[in-house]
């Protein structure tokens, strides 16, 4: 049991007040500006602070002080990449941002005192600070090498660490487990105590071979215990077909430095309802610490996952427990079958394995290894992992959210686990020895935000830290302090509470002083535990002030020591108590001490307590009643209330007393409420009348009991709070003795309310003396007629009961009691009398519900029911509405026609009564509507007119159009006005108007529902303050509305404090709302009285204003802006148009937001004395100056006038009106004064509500020329001359350039023509082979294009000119020791995996001077496939050469770099950009470069080709071009296909085939195996030397045909090969090719072969005779190679060669290619499609390399870059084509090829090429085209470099997919055995470069090496 620090008991008291009086507050941090990330505590528990790492920040918390903020720390956001290497600055990493730093280790070093604190950025480097101020930096490096990259450099990957003292104390080290980034190891061990800091060993490592990006490591928790290291994390597991994620537990020994001890194995959490269902992901663990003892379980929580795709986990978790000790048995158990059973179990095959790719296996080594090797040696295998997981059931599991954290405690033997969750609940969980879970309490920390990880105890385990994103909060594990008392305490079920009995309050069993004592400690979580509680006490309740002792019976009671006592506390007042073997005796307090009993209470409940000293141990309720409350209590029966009490109180009868004692003092005591003296009820009628005599007799019992001898008793009466009392006589029963009937004098009784009954309570007693129990229900009923009955039918309607009577004559008649009648009793009557009529007209039809009010209107409806008559037509009463004599409603029956009369009423047996109103029956007839039309929408104003339509009720007038009602608004006589709904549809509608039941409809007129109107512009946007401006407002329909109105809402502006905002309008979802209103025009809303707060100028609350608009068609409707206040500039406006019903917001119809300008200004015309008049001269314009202008208006709408007349606005600017006035001076306008001054016209501008008045306008009389015309005559004549003389000149020029136009026009028509001709040579070659090449596409659907595998791709590009590549080859050595071989050779690909061997071998190979370049090539090549099946590690070399082959050419000519392949790492650069882009051209640039290659060898084809210069007449080189005109034509031979039938016999078919007739019979049989094996690839294909041609001519007519036979043409030395032409083969004719009968033909194999593609051309003669074909090889003499290509040089040597024509054909070639190279470049260089991967990751690591060694120089970086991708894979594969298809090439393709490929080289190049007439013929052709090229390649180059960089992760993960794609198609094993020959060539050397490096001596690397050379040849070495 762990044990903690007491509290006091007084601070505990006070937090026990404070948190009930305020709820409960906890210490807490919180931040939102970031997201915290880790969590530590010192590790000295009387320190306590709290250290938290967050992104870009650090926390120092104190937390004994209320997780105060005592320190804090910025670490981030820092310029940084994750592609860039510290110390990160611009020059080294230009492509560095703002990134934040997030905390991914949060360490205590507790032996230094040190906190460790590792970031994300600078790729995770790590300080250590320190624990008292984590502002103080101990360790840091600015230049921090590789091994001191310690925390992953991603926020999404995993680190963790764990901080561990070797043995022997001298050493600290930091075991660092991370996820996937780079190729960082997955875990390592870092120096903490020894330089460099945070740095690894080579070996400190668990080694990955390849792939590591495929395990994606996610690791969880690092812990150590006893000699073991554990970590706990997920991966994929990629030896399963599902590629699932599982969670493993890795174990390595503290003492082993090189990880040969690590184990790892897979957990399995398994469901514990459904086997088959797991828990795969672990999220959390924590290992729980026991008293006295280490580690006893492991707990983790566990998720679910749906894919390997995505490791994201689910919601469904569980928590699982893994005993320690079971799992290092598991591990123990893996390593021995590895170690020394090769890893297998009888019957269950493999169980023990070597993970992560590592060459190593399952050995079978001596037993005695487990002993000496525990932690295993250099020659044990590892890493070892186990097949068999261990399991475990999951001890709980929730679906509501997912698990995120675990902490967990030991209590009184048992476990408690603290589970968080994504939700940020904390739920907490007991752990039962005997496997019982049960979750006992859920707290919610931070809603909807996930409690972290790092869920932490203190070292006491009285407090646990959780943390969220931006929340730290302390809380105690248990609040047992919050139970008050015992019930709360063990209903809390907390596994770490319980009740201290004698203590009196809740807590852990430590802090009760007699905890350990039996009885004295109850635990709360025991679930038969109960509180200590008084069984039974011997009395319950008792008289108050009674005294007597009380037995309390109390279970489980503990026993007290001597000196100690309980005591007994009745509420506040204590007596001794004397402690038995059952309980104790208590004894109960005087009367005085007990609380009061509260008014109207007859007893007091206190508690009776069992305390010791103050506490409470058990309590109860107990009773003090007072029996003379109980008599107070029971009302009018207090002697049966008395004895029928629950206290057993009796009735003292003469003492009218209750009493707790059994006998009374004196007189009868009544022990029984059956004995009770008592009256019972009201004998006969209880009904009294008012004002009449009566007497009351009452029935009574027991009143024996008094023994009264007189018998004086009194009646009481309680009448309206007054008591009448009455003497009564009382008689006894003579057939009942206990029964008496008492009887009440007679007495007229009265009441003054208003109510026919009013109930009198009565009461009897003696006489002056008490009242005598009452039934609760003896009351007697008085009755007065005359209330609510005013007329004579009510009265007769009375209830007989009552007795009621009309009575008196006509003018003092009444209604009263029948006795009371003094007059005579009238039994008639009076006749009806008619008030009221409503309505006083209806319809002709009936219908109509008429009321009649009046009195005396029957005394029931059947009186009347036929004798009510309205303008004498019979009205049917309705009896549900009747009213008896006052009220009578009827409905009217049809008068047939109009008429009008009084409405009467008869009253059966009685009078007729007659109103004084007429009512008229009318027929009500419409005539019109107005308008006709209006919107489906609704809100239109609709006035029916017609006569007599106030018909009927109002209420019962109803307009209907089509059935939809019409909202009726006002009737009159003539009309009817009512508001149109909305209908759903347009069109014709008829009108009805209904008058009650009757229905009238305009005959001949309807109703025209339209569409809606519907506004699509408003414009313009501006307004100035007073308004008046015309908006035009666009749409359809609009001319139905008929009120538009436009409204403007001024709002508060946003920055007003939201109190003074309020809202008039609401604003409905959508541009069109439904609103209607009747405001009056430019009505203005304003506040009348301000606000007090609101500052003067600013508006505070919404204003409206509104104007009317004008309707100017059904297109356009024309508004006014209204005027508005100053406020307007500063407000928020909205803009509606009100069209009736129907709102549209200008902002949705608008262009732009409508706002208001200030108002313009204009100034007088005559500014210095407005008063004068403006002198105006005819002819000119008005000028008026103003501001503001042209802010919200145009100058269209500016109306300017003088007088009557019109000055026309021409312009308009912010501060001038230019105008054109009248040539005339206008009149006055009319009305104005015609005297002085005021007879001049008046200048006025109008602009909207503006009207300006400038001043008054005078016209100048006199002429305005001023000009003489002498001088005007002068000008004209003046300028005719110089018109003349320039005419003269131009005529003059013209004629001179005419000539020369002509001239420069025939040369252009010259150069048109060769254009010309060439052009249409080009389009007629290009459709041809367009043609072709859409028929070779469609070839291509079915066979696809050719492309090799990847083995054969390999092959030629690894290994060219090898025609027995290692990749062909099986190990050629003994079969006796193949074994041994194969054994060497593994182990030198496990040497191989070491840098540093790896590098030392390159670099001694490349200085032996034997070691050729040819040798470099090769043995690139042989490194490339050894490490293909490690692409990750094969890239850091060559980045590890690249780097040294940098600072080689910096220090000589940095522009020189990769030219050339003289160096291995420039071969592996070849080979691995071919890996790397393999996929790339079979998915995107092999097509085009397919079909370009197709498009030359068809066109090339096209015409002759020399067999044996190999020169053609169609080709882009100027050396291969046929420059003969040779004669030829083309044949269309039909080739014999042997094809076997269905039935058993064989027949054939033709497939027609064009060739040349002067195409060689080698050249004929290569066109027809083209052309008929046009789907199968070449190397399927039969080799032309193994088929004969044979020409076939008739039956029997076959002839094979040859190159050479006796019939070729020999002439002197030459010998012409045979054609077809010399055969005089006819076009039509038909061949077959038949296999050759010799077995000894020159290829019987299509396998590549280097230089089979050397044309036939022999300049030796042979037996003196020489082979031509077209044209003799001296006839084509060649020039010199230093003139090659020279037009003007070969042109004056031969006369044959025209230029021209030589130019022309090659310009044919190009045209006809130029879609096909365009297509194949734009493949290559576009980055429309993602770039490969590789292609950016190796120019940015380029990009790095010129940074890191200071190369600012673009040309420089763009030749690197040419040299790596252009120059070293792309020419290679253009001119190779064969490298990537499956075809046949020859000399004529591959020299048109070549010229291509050089002008895609020279577009590479940054020089300018400076042509002449001396430059080659090929860059000629594409002059024009490689500037183009040209932008293309620097344009791919610069989009690289934008696009987002590639990291390591990234291209790793691409590697390790190509490994795993590709490393079956190669042969890894005789590639190693070749490169240990030069090994073995070079072995001394090498040896001695191993043994000089200190480093290599420490790995052992020459000993390793000395192995395998053993291994391998059995060289004698000096192990």
């Amino acid at each position: 049991m762990l044990h903690g620090k007491a509290l006091n008991s007084t601070l505990l008291l006070l937090l026990i007040i404070f948190a009930t009086a305020f709820g409960r507050s906890y210490p807490r941090f919180s931040r939102n500006d970031t997201e915290f990330q880790h969590l530590v505590l010192h590790p000295d528990p009387s320190v306590g602070t709290v250290y938290v790492g967050a992104r870009d920040h650090l926390f120092q918390l104190d937390g004994s002080d209320g997780l105060r903020l005592e320190q804090e720390e910025t670490t981030g956001p820092v310029s940084d990449s994750k592609d860039c290497l510290p110390p990160v600055t611009e020059l080294n990493c230009p492509h560095a941002r703002r990134t934040s730093n997030h905390n991914k280790l949060l360490l205590v070093d507790p032996k230094a005192s040190e906190l460790i604190t590792c970031g994300s950025i600078h790729q995770g480097t790590c300080q250590k600070r320190s624990l008292t101020s984590i502002k103080k930096v101990l360790f840091s490096t600015e230049r921090p090498v590789d091994t001191q990259y310690v925390a992953a450099n991603d926020p999404s990957v995993s680190t963790v660490g764990l901080v561990v003292g070797l043995r022997g104390g001298e050493r600290t080290v930091m075991y660092v487990g991370r996820g996937y980034t780079a190729s960082h190891p997955p875990i390592s061990t870092r120096h903490l105590s020894s330089e460099p800091i945070f740095s690894y060993e080579e070996t400190a490592k668990l080694a990955v071979a390849g792939r590591l990006s495929e395990y994606d490591h996610h690791f969880v928790m690092a812990f150590t215990r006893r000699s073991y290291v554990y970590f706990l994390f997920y991966r994929r597991d990629i030896k399963s077909a599902s590629r699932e994620y599982r969670t493993y537990a890795a174990r390595v020994c503290l003492d082993d430095t090189s990880y040969y001890s690590y184990v790892e194995v897979p957990l399995v959490c398994r469901s514990h309802s459904s086997h088959h269902r797991t828990y795969n992901l672990l999220q959390a663990a924590q290992v729980g610490q026991g008293a006295g003892r280490e580690g006893e379980d492991l707990l983790g929580v566990f998720s679910t996952r749906i894919s390997s795709t995505n490791n994201n986990p689910l919601d469904a978790s569980a928590l699982c427990v893994y005993p320690l000790d079971e799992l290092d048995r598991h591990i123990n158990s893996t390593r021995d079958l590895c170690y020394t059973q090769d890893g297998q179990v009888e019957g269950r095959g493999e169980v023990a394995y070597i993970e992560y790719e590592v060459k190593s296996s399952c050995a079978n080594l001596p037993m005695n290894t487990l002993n000496a090797y525990p932690c295993g040696s250099d020659h044990t295998p590892s890493p070892m992992a186990s097949r068999a997981p261990l399991e475990a059931k999951a001890a709980w599991h929730t679906s509501a959210a997912r698990l995120t954290a675990v902490a967990v405690s030991v209590r009184e033997g048992h476990s408690i686990a603290f589970l968080g969750d994504s939700k940020g609940t904390l739920h907490k969980v007991y752990l039962g020895q005997d496997g019982q879970v049960e979750v006992y309490a859920n707290m919610t920390i931070q809603p909807s935000s996930p409690i972290n990880s790092d869920l932490l105890l203190d070292q006491s385990g009285a407090h646990i830290y959780i943390m969220t994103k931006t929340t730290v909060e302390k809380r105690p594990v248990a609040e047992c302090g919050d139970h008050l008392d015992c019930q709360s305490c063990l209903s809390a079920k907390d596994p770490y509470c319980g009740w201290c009995v004698l203590e009196g309050r809740c807590g852990q069993r430590w802090e009760c002083q007699r905890g350990s004592v039996p009885g004295q400690w109850l635990w709360s979580f025991n679930q038969t535990q109960q509180c200590l509680s008084i069984q039974h006490l011997s009395v319950y309740n008792i008289s108050r002030g009674e005294k007597t002792d009380i037995t309390v019976s109390v279970e489980g009671l503990p026993g007290l020591g001597k000196g100690e006592a309980y005591s007994c506390v009745f509420q506040d007042t204590e007596t001794p108590a004397l402690f038995t073997d059952t309980g104790v005796i208590c004894s109960t307090p005087d009367a005085s001490s007990l609380p009061p009993i509260g008014h109207g209470d007859e007893f007091v409940m206190v508690t009776l307590s069992l305390r010791f000293v103050n506490v409470t141990v058990a309590e109860t309720e107990f009773t003090f009643y007072n029996c003379s409350l109980v008599q107070q209590l029971s009302g009018r029966r207090p002697c049966q209330g008395c004895v029928s009490s629950r206290w057993g109180c009796n009735w003292c009868i003469h003492q009218h007393v209750c009493t707790h004692k059994h006998i009374c003092n004196q007189g009868v005591t009544i022990y029984n409420q059956n004995e009770c003296p008592c009256v019972e009820r009201v004998q006969d009628s209880s009904l009294l009348p008012v004002n009449v005599e009566r007497k009351v007799t009452l029935v009574g019992q027991h009143l024996n009991l008094f023994q009264d001898e007189n018998l004086d008793y009194e009646c009481v009466l309680d009448i309206e709070n007054q008591s009448v009392v009455v003497d009564a006589s009382v008689e006894p029963d003579a057939r009942e003795q206990s029964v008496f009937i008492i009887t009440c004098k007679p007495h007229q009784y009265a009441y003054s309310a208003l109510l026919e009954e009013y109930a009198a309570m009565i009461n009897v007693r003696r006489k002056n003396n008490f009242h005598i129990d009452s039934a609760e229900d003896l009351y007697v009923t008085l009755f007065n007629c005359s209330v609510g009955r005013s007329d004579c039918s009510r009265c007769r309607t009375a209830d007989p009961k009552y007795g009621c009577v009309w009575c008196g004559g006509a003018a003092s008649s009444r209604c009263v009691y029948q006795d009371s009648c003094t007059d005579e009793v009238q039994h008639t009557c009076p006749a009806p009398v008619i008030h009221f009529l409503d309505p006083v007209s209806g319809p002709v039809e009936g219908g109509t519900v008429v009321t009649i009010s009046g009195s005396n209107l029957g005394q029931r409806a059947e009186d009347i029911q036929n004798s009510v008559q309205v303008a004498g037509v019979p009205c049917n009463v309705i009896h549900s509405r009747y009213e008896v004599s006052s009220r009578i409603v009827c409905e009217t029956t049809s008068s047939e026609k109009e008429k009008s009369g009084h409405a009467s009423v008869k009253v059966r047996g009685g009078g007729l009564g007659l109103s004084a109103q007429v009512f008229r029956f009318q027929d009500p007839l419409l005539s019109s509507i107005f308008p006709q039309r209006g919107p489906k929408a609704g809100g239109s104003s609709l006035t029916i007119r017609g006569r007599r339509l106030r018909t009927g009720h109002p209420s019962e007038v109803s307009v209907l159009i089509g059935g939809v009602s019409c909202m009726v608004l006002d009737i009159q006589e003539d009309h009817i006005s009512c508001l149109t709904r909305g209908s759903n549809r347009t069109g014709e509608h008829s009108i009805t108007v209904r008058f009650g039941g009757a229905e009238r409809h305009l005959q001949g007129l309807v109703y025209h529902y339209t569409p809606n109107p519907n506004i699509t512009m408003a414009a313009p946007s501006k307004s100035f303050l007073r308004g008046g401006r015309i908006i035009r407002v666009s749409g359809q329909n609009l001319d139905v509305v008929q009120e538009p109105k436009m409204r403007v809402t001024l709002s508060p502006p946003d920055t007003l404090p939201p109190r003074r905002r309020r809202s008039i309008v609401r604003r409905n979802k959508g541009v069109l709302t439904r609103y209607r209103d009747h405001w009056s025009p430019m009505k203005r809303l304003r506040r009348i009285v301000p606000e007090a707060d609101c500052p003067e100028g600013t508006l505070c609350h919404v204003k409206q204003y509104e104007s009317r608009c004008t309707v100017n068609s059904s297109s356009l409707i024309l508004c006014p802006t209204p005027e508005v206040g100053p406020e307007a500039r500063r407000a928020r406006v909205k803009v509606q148009f009100l069209l009736d019903s129907l709102h549209f917001d200008f902002s949705a119809v608008g262009n732009e937001a409508f706002s208001y300008e200030p108002n313009p200004e204009l100034y007088p015309l005559n500014q210095n004395d407005p008063s004068k008049p403006y002198h105006h001269k005819p002819g000119s314009v008005i000028s008026v100056e103003g501001e503001n202008l042209d802010l919200a208006i145009y100058k269209h709408e500016v109306e300017a006038r003088i007088g009557e007349g019109v000055c026309s606005v021409k312009t308009l600017t912010n501060s001038h009106l230019y105008c054109e006035p009248p040539d005339q001076q206008p009149s006055v306008a009319a009305g104005s004064k015609q005297d002085g001054m005021d007879s001049l016209p008046e200048f006025t501008v109008k602009m909207g509500n503006l009207n300006f008045s400038l001043g008054r306008v005078q016209y100048d009389s006199q002429a305005q020329s001023t000009f003489p015309m002498e001088a005007q005559v002068g000008v004209g004549v003046g300028a005719s001359i110089v018109a003349l003389i320039v005419l003269i000149i131009v005529l003059i020029y013209r004629r001179k350039s005419k000539q020369a136009m002509r001239d420069y026009k025939k040369v252009q028509i010259q150069l048109e023509n060769l254009e010309t001709s060439v052009r249409d040579r080009c389009k007629k070659e290009f459709t041809d082979l367009m043609t072709e090449m859409m028929d070779m596409s469609s070839d291509l659907v079915g066979s696809g294009i050719p492309f090799l595998d990847y083995r054969a791709y390999a092959e030629r590009i690894f290994f060219p000119g090898h025609q027995d590549s290692p990749l062909r080859r099986d190990l050629d050595v003994p079969e006796s020791r193949r074994q041994t071989v194969e054994q060497g050779l593994v182990q030198l690909s496990n040497l191989l995996n070491s840098k540093l061997f790896l590098t030392k071998f390159i670099h001694t190979l490349e200085v032996q001077r034997t070691f050729s370049p040819r040798d470099r090539a090769y043995v690139a090549s042989l490194l490339t496939v050894a490490l293909h099946g490690k692409l990750e590690y094969f890239t850091d070399i060559l980045k590890t050469l690249l780097n040294d082959l940098v600072e080689q050419y910096v220090a000589k000519n940095p522009k020189l770099m990769l030219r050339r392949t003289e160096s291995v790492v420039e071969k592996l650069l070849t080979n691995w950009m071919s890996i790397c882009l393999f996929t790339f051209l079979r998915e995107s640039a092999g097509e085009s470069f397919y079909m370009l290659f197709r498009a030359i060898k068809h066109q090339v084809d096209k015409g002759p080709v020399d067999a044996v210069t190999g020169k053609a007449k169609y080709t882009l080189n100027d050396n291969r071009l046929l420059r003969e005109d040779v004669e030829y034509r083309t044949l269309t031979l039909n080739v014999v296909m042997p094809a076997a039938a269905t039935s058993g016999g064989t027949t054939t078919q033709t497939v027609p085939a064009k060739v040349l007739d002067c195409d060689t019979i080698t050249q004929v049989k290569e066109k027809l195996v083209e052309q008929t094996w046009k789907g199968t690839s070449y190397s399927q294909r039969p080799h032309i030397d193994s088929l004969h041609l044979e020409w076939r001519a008739g039956v029997a007519g076959h002839l094979i045909l040859s190159d050479e036979d006796l019939t070729s043409v020999v002439q002197g030395s030459w010998k012409r090969l045979n054609t077809l032409q010399h055969y005089k083969v006819p076009d039509g004719a038909t061949v077959a090719l038949v296999p050759r009968n010799t077995k000894h033909h020159l290829h019987d194999s299509h396998d590549y072969m280097p230089g089979e593609k050397t044309p036939m051309l022999d300049d030796g003669e042979e037996g003196g005779v020489r082979l031509w074909h077209l044209v003799k090889a001296s006839e084509e003499s060649e020039l010199p190679k230093h003139r090659r290509g020279s037009v003007r040089e070969r042109g004056g040597e031969r006369a044959k060669a025209i230029p021209e024509i030589y130019l022309t054909r090659l310009l044919s070639m190009k045209g006809t290619l130029q879609k096909f190279v365009d297509d194949l470049f734009t493949a290559i260089l576009s980055t429309s499609r993602p770039v490969p991967l590789a292609v950016k990751y190796f120019f940015d690591l380029l990009d790095e390399q010129a940074l890191q060694h200071n190369i600012t120089d673009p040309e420089t970086i763009h030749i690197w870059k040419t040299n790596s991708l252009p120059l070293r894979f792309w020419i290679n594969i253009l001119k190779n084509p064969q490298f990537i298809f499956d075809v046949q090439t020859s000399d004529h393709v591959d020299a048109v090829l070549s010229v291509i490929a050089q002008t895609f080289m020279d577009s590479c190049t940054i020089a300018d090429h400076k042509l002449g007439r001396d430059s080659p013929i090929n860059k000629l052709l594409y002059a024009r085209d490689i500037p183009r090229y040209k932008q293309m390649v620097e344009r791919y180059y610069a989009d690289i470099r934008q696009t987002i960089s590639a990291s390591d992760q990234e291209m790793n993960s691409a590697l390790a997919e190509l490994s795993r794609n590709y490393t079956a198609e190669v042969n890894c094993l005789v590639a190693l055995h070749e490169l240990y020959k030069y090994i073995n060539k070079y072995y001394d050397q090498i040896i001695t470069a191993l043994e000089e490096d200190p480093t290599a001596q420490k790995m052992q690397l020459g000993y390793r090496l000395q192995q395998i050379a053993a291994a391998v040849e059995n060289k004698v070495t000096d192990l």
